[in-house]
């Protein structure tokens, strides 16, 4: 089981229906449960800390963390696959978390297992949702020997 922890509103109609045509084609123990947690009212410093708060009352300290940060890093599709099914192979789940707009805290970095970037770009997080998710469904493929990746 992957959760993604995301900050954030719902997903935009646009991005739905890219997750869940995604979202669809994954199965255990790729299988996705998104849980959004609600932008901060504050803003800078004050915001980032009251969403690393909520964010680390929700890491469940058993599963393998991986933090999304364009300074994380950076992994090619069949290393994601490759990593992802080595933890579902010990029967460890996997939490992925997608920070709000002013960052996480040392604390939600240390906590990771993982620092991971999607790319050294910054993409509005709505598109990382999208990014993230085929991305999962790539790697289940690559792990399966699907003809989705191309090489």
């Amino acid at each position: 089981m992957i959760t993604i922890l995301a900050i954030g509103k719902k997903h935009e109609d646009w991005i739905s229906l890219g997750l869940e045509r995604y979202t669809k084609r994954l199965h255990a123990p790729w299988d996705v449960k998104w849980i959004l947690l609600p932008h901060s009212s504050l803003q800078g410093d004050q915001a980032r800390q009251e969403e690393s708060q909520r964010l680390l009352e929700r890491i469940d300290p058993r599963s393998y963390t991986v933090l999304l940060d364009e300074t994380g890093k950076l992994l090619n599709s069949p290393a994601l696959s490759r990593l992802c099914d080595d933890k579902f192979s010990h029967s460890q789940s996997i939490t992925i978390i997608i920070g709000g707009a002013y960052g996480v805290t040392p604390e939600v970095r240390d906590a990771a297992n993982l620092v991971w970037s999607l790319s050294p770009l910054v993409f509005p997080h709505q598109l990382v949702r999208l990014l993230l998710i085929e991305q999962l469904y790539r790697a289940q493929e690559i792990a399966s020997g699907g003809s989705y990746h191309h090489v």
